[in-house]
């Protein structure tokens, strides 16, 4: 016998995304205080912070389906519009990487209840 999959909670994906948009601004902040040796860390929070942003109507408003949809529609642009970004080619790879990861969360609907640090 099988258990049954955990249903869908918007709420709970429209809270986690809500957790990291002011997790990732605070990173922003901490990094840009370090200056020069931190840009890495800032492009990465900047990138978090802007996908978090875009997916945040569709896990407010959507299913399973349509919030791995909104997903999949990220992941097929070329070019993401960051303002005040260090370096566009390293963001690029920040941001398909998290999508990456939370598409394997969506998929799998698990860790979004851990809103204590990015899995």
């Amino acid at each position: 016998m099988s258990a049954s999959p955990k249903p869908w909670d918007k709420e709970l994906v429209s809270n986690w995304l809500e957790a990291r948009i002011e997790a990732a601004s605070r990173d922003q902040a901490a990094a840009d205080r370090r200056g020069y040796g931190a840009e890495d860390e800032y492009d990465k929070a900047a990138a978090e912070e802007w996908v978090c942003r875009k997916l945040r109507l569709a896990g407010r408003e959507g299913d399973q389906a349509s919030f791995a949809q909104a997903i999949k529609q990220l992941l097929d642009q070329d070019d993401f519009r960051i303002t005040g970004i260090h370096d566009d080619r390293r963001v690029e790879r920040h941001v398909r990487s998290i999508l990456r990861k939370i598409a394997k969360m969506a998929k799998a609907n698990e860790g979004f209840e851990n809103r204590l640090r990015y899995q």
